[in-house]
C-alpha cells in the first residue's frame, strides 16, 4: 500500500501531505478542485505518469526485488519525483530512470481510467478459471505444470528439427563447403608455432653466409692457444681460467657451425613458400591454432551432416511422442475447465447483476496450443464484443472480472485507482458499483475520485479536496466532515437538512454493512 504522499508546486497545489490507510480511499470535491490532478501527481511519483510538480513523493510498503532492481529493499521504500530543469527519479534516494520506476511503479498499481484489456487477456482468464477448478477438483495445477514442461521440450525440439530439416535442404551445398575448408587447410597442413620456427630459419639464413665468415677468421685464436698457456706458467699463474674460457668458446664455435652448415640443405625458396602459405592461413583465420580449430569445427559439422538422417529420425520420432503428449495433458486441462465454466459464468453474472450490466456469455474455443493450454476464453456482454461496449460498462465488468478474482487471492493485490467510475450511474448503480468496491478493498487500496454519494459514504478513508482561493487544498474528513460533503453531493452547495440526514442515513448503513 501507499502510506504516504507528498506534493508539491504543481498547478493550484501548493503543498499537500496526505497519510493513507488500506481499504478503500474516496476523493471527493466540487468540479475544478483538483481531483485528477491530485490522482494524476500520485501515479507519477510512481512513474506510472508524468505531472510538471516539483516534488512528488509516495512512501509504499511494497517488498522490492533487488536482484532485479539493484535497490536495496526497506522497511518503507520512497518513489520520489523531482523535476527542476529536468525531471528525476529517486526510489531510497537511490538515482533510478523513469523506465525503470514505472517497471517497478506498474507491478503494484493499476490506474483503471480507460479501456485496458489486460485484465480480459487470455492468460489471466485462464488463470481465474484454473483456480476455481483447482479449488474444487484439484488436479489441474498437477497437469498445467506437466503440460508446461512437455510443451516448452516439445517447441525446442521442434525447433531443433526445423533447424535440421533445413539444413538437410541445403545438405549438399554445406557437405561441399565443409570438405572445401577442411581441404584447404589440410593442403597445408599447418602445426603449432610451425610460422614462429620457419621465421627464426629465415633470419639465419639470411646471416649464414656472414655468420659463417666470422667463425672462420675467429678460429685463428686457436693457433696461438698454447703461447697464452706458455705465459702464464712463466707467471706462475694458475692457466685453468684461461683453459675453461677457451674450452668454452670453441664449443660455442663449433656448435655453430654445426648449426648453420645444417641449413646447407634448406631450400630458401620453399621456406618463404611456405611462410606464405601459413601468412594466409593467418590472415584468414587469425592464427595457426585458430585455423586447426576451425578444421576441427569442421569435420565434426561434416560429421554431423553425414548423420544428419539418423539424428532426423530421433527427432521426428520424439516430436510425435511429445505431440501426443502435448495433446492429451491439453484435453485434460481443457475438461477440467469446461467442467468449471458453466459456474465461472453464473458467479460472474452474479456480479453483472449487482452492477446492473446484461449478462455476460464465455465460451472457450480451440485455439493452436501455447503455454497456457489449447483454450482461448471469449467473453461477451449480452452478444456484444468487449471492444463495442462503452467505456462504463466495460470498467464495471473489468470490476466484476477483478471482485472474481480477488476472492482466490492469498495476498494483497497492490493499489487500484479509478477515476469518476460511477460518473453518470444511477443511485442503485452508483451503490452496486460501491459494495463491489468495498469488496476489492479486502484484498486492494483503492483510491477512487467520485461525485456519487453512494459510493462516497462507503469509503474507509474520505479526502476533501477544495480550492481555498486559487489554491487548491485536501484534508481528510471526520465523521461530521464526511456529513457536510456528501449533503453538498445530494443537494449542491446549499446544503439541506434533508440532504445532511439522507447522508448521515447512507454513512450508518454502510458502516453496519
Amino acid at each position: 500500500m501507499i502510506e504516504r504522499f507528498y506534493l508539491k508546486d504543481f498547478l493550484s497545489f501548493k503543498e499537500v501531505e496526505l497519510n493513507l490507510n488500506n481499504g478503500l480511499v474516496v476523493f471527493s470535491g466540487p468540479s475544478g478542485s483538483g481531483k485528477s490532478i491530485l490522482m494524476n501527481s500520485i501515479l507519477s511519483s510512481l512513474g506510472v505518469s508524468s505531472c510538471e510538480a516539483s516534488l512528488c513523493e509516495s512512501s509504499v510498503t511494497w517488498q522490492l526485488d533487488g536482484e532485479d532492481t539493484g535497490i536495496e529493499n526497506d522497511e518503507i521504500n520512497v518513489f520520489k519525483h523531482i523535476r527542476k530543469e529536468k525531471s528525476r527519479y529517486f526510489i531510497n534516494n537511490q538515482t533510478v530512470s523513469k523506465k525503470s520506476m514505472s517497471s517497478l511503479g506498474a507491478q503494484y498499481i493499476r490506474h483503471l481510467s480507460l479501456k485496458d484489456f489486460s485484465d480480459f487477456e487470455n492468460e489471466n482468464l485462464l488463470s481465474m478459471l484454473d483456480d476455481r477448478a483447482q479449488s474444487k477438483i484439484g488436479k489441474i495445477y498437477t497437469l498445467k505444470s506437466k503440460y508446461k514442461d512437455a510443451f516448452l521440450e516439445y517447441k525446442s525440439v521442434k525447433k531443433e528439427l526445423e533447424q535440421i530439416e533445413e539444413e538437410e535442404r541445403r545438405i549438399v551445398e554445406l557437405k561441399e563447403f565443409a570438405a572445401f575448408e577442411i581441404k584447404k587447410i589440410e593442403d597445408i597442413n599447418p602445426s603449432l608455432s610451425e610460422d614462429e620456427e620457419l621465421i627464426e630459419i629465415k633470419k639465419e639464413l639470411s646471416k649464414k653466409e656472414k655468420v659463417l665468415e666470422n667463425i672462420e677468421a675467429a678460429n685463428a685464436i686457436f693457433e696461438h692457444e698454447y703461447k697464452v698457456s706458455s705465459a702464464l706458467e712463466s707467471l706462475d699463474v694458475d692457466a685453468s681460467f684461461f683453459d675453461d674460457a677457451i674450452n668454452e668458446l670453441r664449443a660455442i664455435l663449433d656448435n655453430a657451425q654445426d648449426r648453420f652448415s645444417a641449413l646447407d640443405d634448406v631450400d630458401i625458396e620453399e621456406v618463404l613458400n611456405r611462410i606464405e602459405a601459413l601468412s594466409g592461413l593467418k590472415r584468414r583465420y587469425g592464427s595457426i591454432e585458430e585455423a586447426i580449430e576451425y578444421k576441427e569445427k569442421k569435420k565434426l559439422e561434416l560429421q554431423k551432416y553425414e548423420n544428419i538422417e539418423i539424428t532426423k529420425d530421433d527427432l521426428t520420432t520424439k516430436v510425435k511422442d511429445l505431440s501426443l503428449l502435448v495433446e492429451s495433458l491439453a484435453d485434460k486441462i481443457s475438461a477440467l475447465r469446461a467442467k468449471e465454466l458453466k459456474s465461472f459464468e453464473a458467479d460472474l453474472n452474479v456480479y453483472l447483476k449487482e452492477l446492473y450490466l446484461r449478462d455476460a456469455e464465455i465460451e472457450l474455443k480451440v485455439v493452436e496450443p501455447d503455454a497456457f493450454g489449447k483454450d482461448f476464453m471469449k467473453i461477451k456482454l449480452n452478444q456484444t464484443e468487449l471492444q463495442k461496449v462503452s467505456t462504463g460498462e466495460f470498467n464495471r465488468l473489468r470490476l466484476a472480472i477483478l471482485a472474481m478474482k480477488s476472492e482466490y487471492m492469498d495476498q494483497n493485490g497492490g493499489v487500484l485507482m479509478l477515476d469518476e467510475i460511477d460518473a453518470n450511474l444511477s443511485g442503485e448503480e452508483s451503490m452496486s458499483v460501491a459494495k463491489v468496491l468495498r469488496q476489492l478493498s479486502k484484498h486492494f487500496q483503492i483510491y477512487v475520485i467520485s461525485h456519487q454519494p453512494q459510493l462516497t459514504s462507503m469509503g474507509d478513508q474520505h479526502f476533501l479536496v477544495y480550492k481555498d482561493g486559487e489554491e487548491s487544498k485536501v484534508k481528510e474528513l471526520d465523521l461530521n466532515g464526511k456529513i457536510q460533503e456528501i449533503a453538498r453531493i445530494i443537494s449542491g452547495e446549499n446544503v439541506s437538512n434533508e440532504a445532511k440526514e439522507f447522508a448521515k442515513e447512507l454513512l450508518e448503513v454502510n458502516k453496519c454493512a
